[in-house]
């Protein structure tokens, strides 16, 4: 008989228990189904300082929700062309950089010549540029960062974003260079010379205003001696003390040809020697 007693009491609580979800889900749904009723209810401004409000709060999704709101409902508002960029903006803050790029495209799509359009193209650079990882990963990304902010620079040059996004430019180049200097570290390091000066090759041809650029030269050194190439090693040194002298790399550097029996001087008729040509008419970095 006890044990009757607790199966039923046991059942009744399970009933009980199914009833509360029940109800629960129905306010929910209800209170959904008001919120759109709400929604549908309030003018386009109305809706825009609420979704306002609600990034001030710190709730870019929601923010972002409210927004589309006054596009969908009010699509030939003056204020639709607006919100689609706050909602481009207000994903972007929430670290949804594929949905704040999907808004900024859609909106550049609809209004190319609008005052707002500057921003938008900035915002599809970011939701590449803040996605950029550390020197390790693929660097896939970086080159679309350098791709959409060269537009922001190129196509609005007067725009307010023009100035960040040619800093940003910089900074995602150099990570470029960064990541040539990895690779050829790493095959200097193992001994792999001919791979490794054909990585500083590149930052110095392609990257040489990049931050990189002395120890690429030095690295060059350092290869091209470990080759055996003294006239190259030379050469790379005289590049690297006519542009970085008061460097630590050209410090290192020249103790390094000076154990060698060697100095920094162009000898020879290579690439370097042509990059040195280049510095002497002011025409590289």
């Amino acid at each position: 008989m006890t044990e009757l007693r607790k199966w039923t009491k046991g059942v009744q609580r399970l009933a009980l228990t199914g009833t509360c979800l029940l109800m629960m889900a129905s306010c929910a749904a209800f209170q959904q189904s008001e919120d759109a009723e709400s929604l549908e209810d309030l003018t386009a401004e109305e809706i825009y300082r609420r979704a306002e409000f609600t990034l001030d709060s710190g709730d870019g999704a929601e923010a972002a929700d409210l927004f589309g709101e006054v596009e969908r409902l009010y699509p030939y508002s003056e204020l639709a062309r607006r919100a689609l960029v706050m909602q481009a903006y207000s994903y972007h803050l929430d670290r949804d950089y594929e949905a704040a790029r999907g808004a900024a495209e859609r909106f550049l799509g609809n209004y190319p010549a609008d005052e707002d359009a500057p921003w938008a193209q900035y915002i599809v650079a970011l939701s590449y540029y803040d996605q950029i990882d550390d020197v390790g990963r693929d660097q896939g990304l970086t080159f679309q960062a350098l791709q959409a902010l060269r537009t922001v620079i190129e196509t609005y040059p007067d725009s307010e974003h023009a100035r960040s996004a040619s800093l940003k430019f910089d900074l995602a180049f150099d990570h470029l260079a960064a990541k040539e200097m990895e690779v050829g570290r790493y095959y200097l390091k193992r001994g792999h010379y001919l791979a490794a000066v054909n990585r500083f090759r590149v930052v110095v041809e392609d990257f040489q205003t990049t931050s990189q650029t002395p120890e690429a030269l030095h690295r060059l050194v350092e290869g091209y001696l470990a080759l055996g190439l003294e006239s190259e090693a030379q050469t790379a040194g005289a590049v690297l003390g006519h542009n970085f002298r008061g460097t630590e790399w050209y410090e290192s550097s020249y103790a390094l040809l000076n154990g060698n029996g060697l100095e920094p001087a162009a000898r020879g008729d290579s690439w370097l020697r042509r990059v040195l040509r280049q510095t002497l008419r002011g025409e590289w970095l």
